[in-house]
């Protein structure tokens, strides 16, 4: 491992023209050659967003802009002729919300394993993913939307383009993200414009099957003139004319109002279901996971007692004629069952599920190995720095049993600072040597993956791929890593005939 000091940083890169002016949704131009040298030591602006109060970000951004489309590089190469493994990282954050600048992203530790670490940014809400009849007809594809996505396909064409300048191998990069991230990755793996950019894939926590999927293209172009009328923007050339703090204030006066990704035709020619079940998306290895609390138990119990009466009462309310089978895999008999079948069933119906279907698919059809993993390993004690809250991490106790003393595991998100490396980048957390084991274990498969596509190594529990000849194996993640069958796919199996029954 070089010493830090080898590690050169490249900070606030272009990919693409500002999307700005009458540029504003539409897919990302390419960028105007410059003459002479571009200071690249700080991060370009963060692309226009609203964060809520004690969210989970931490931003280093130089301010927020909708001249927002930069990258950053880490590299350990010391001359251009070396071909180094790239990782390239999409932040999470509901594509609502995040910066490519965020200390839990940072680059340079994965450098110092000897790969070259690219993190991006890309439009979102609104600016991101906004759809109109007036977009529509104004596209060449007679598309619109997923212009965050768009953001991501022309960063990855750029790593193609220019990765070797630092170092680093175009055929040999691998994709991951979190959340929203992952959600992305897995559409970048199936969609026809980006699946021949990457040459392996990481998810955490997400994917586009079940997961802010996307809209039909005609119901978002009625959300869309529907917004612009309540905007007063008699159409789009006036919606471009207002400021971005006036679209935002637009948005702020609608509850509730959300954009996301659209089915448009030319990102995504059809559902991800239908691409990878047909085998038409990226052949290439996946390691993908979850964490064992995505989601708080009294998302599924509400404020009732926890009692199996009330687990099955919610089922039966969540899933009505449907829900005969999922009461089954759910069944629980003691306190402490029904939080913990409530705790997973609140994280597949979040999460999880979506990214389970994601790894099954690819399984069936990909023609690659699937490494699946489950991450254990609870948050430690939060000790807060200015400026920072403790992101929602627990579940409210209720009534008719003891509820835990804390989190019943890692919460959405607890794993990103472990598997790049930068526990102490975030200072927010007590770290104890425990963690910074298994971050050390953890980031060692994520390394050994992006080089090889196998995350095995030396000195590491021995990690099975995830096929029925290996019986479901997956990896638990914790202090303590071991592989077993997958514990809860007649779970998973269940809530996989609900949907494919609605």
């Amino acid at each position: 491992m070089p010493p830090r000091d080898d590690v050169r940083s490249f900070k606030g890169i272009p990919f693409a023209q500002p999307p700005v002016g009458n540029l504003r949704w539409r897919e990302p131009q390419p960028l105007e050659n410059w003459s002479g040298i571009r200071n690249a030591d700080h991060f370009g602006p963060r692309c226009v967003q609203r964060t809520a109060p004690g969210a989970d970000y931490w931003f280093r951004s130089n301010g927020m802009s909708e001249d927002c489309l930069y990258l950053n590089v880490w590299t350990p190469a010391k001359s251009d002729r070396e071909r180094l493994p790239v990782l390239v990282y999409i932040f999470g954050g509901g594509f609502q919300n995040g910066d490519g600048s965020e200390p839990r992203y940072d680059g340079e530790n994965m450098a110092r394993h000897g790969i070259v670490a690219v993190s991006v940014n890309y439009r979102t809400n609104i600016f991101g993913f906004f759809v109109h009849p007036e977009l529509v007809a104004e596209s060449p594809h007679h598309a619109a939307g997923n212009y965050g996505l768009l953001d991501q396909v022309a960063a990855l064409q750029w790593v193609q383009k220019n990765i070797a300048a630092f170092g680093g191998d175009p055929k040999h990069v691998t994709v991951a993200g979190e959340s929203a991230g992952s959600i992305s990755v897995s559409a970048l793996m199936a969609s026809p414009l980006s699946r021949d950019l990457m040459a392996a894939a990481i998810g955490e926590s997400g994917a586009m099957i079940a997961t802010l999927p996307p809209q039909p293209l005609v119901e978002a172009e009625q959300k869309g003139a529907k917004f612009a009328a309540d905007a007063g923007a008699a159409n789009l050339a006036a919606l471009r004319a207002m400021s971005a703090d006036q679209v935002q204030e637009a948005v702020s006066k609608i509850h509730e109002l959300r954009f996301s990704t659209t089915l448009d035709g030319y990102f995504l020619p059809k559902p991800l279901t239908e691409i990878y079940e047909a085998g038409q998306q990226a052949k290439i290895p996946l390691l993908a996971g979850t964490n064992t609390q995505e989601g708080a138990a009294r998302a599924v119990l509400g404020d009732g007692d926890a009692t199996p009466e009330t687990l099955a009462a919610a089922i039966r309310k969540l899933y009505g004629d449907k829900a005969g089978p999922i009461l089954k895999a759910y069944a629980a008999t003691t306190p402490e069952g029904v939080y913990e079948a409530a705790t997973h069933l609140a994280s597949a119906r979040f999460i999880a599920y979506g990214t389970w279907k994601w790894t099954e698919l690819h399984m069936k059809t990909g023609g690659q190995p699937v490494y699946r993993y489950l991450y254990a390993r609870p948050r430690p004690a939060f000790l807060g720095t200015p400026g920072q809250s403790q992101p929602a991490a627990g579940q409210r106790a209720g009534r008719g049993a003891r509820p835990p003393a804390g989190p019943l595991g890692a919460v959405h998100s607890a794993e990103i600072q472990y598997a790049m490396g930068n526990l102490d980048l975030d200072k927010r957390y007590a770290w104890q040597p425990a963690d910074y084991a298994v971050s050390k274990l953890m980031q060692a498969y994520f390394v050994n993956f992006i080089k090889t596509g196998n995350p095995n190594g030396p000195g590491l529990p021995e990690w099975p791929t995830y096929s029925p000849e290996d019986h479901y194996q997956r990896m638990r993640i914790d202090v303590q890593c071991h592989t077993a069958p997958e514990a809860d796919r007649d779970r998973y199996l269940a809530l996989d005939a609900a949907m494919s029954r609605q």
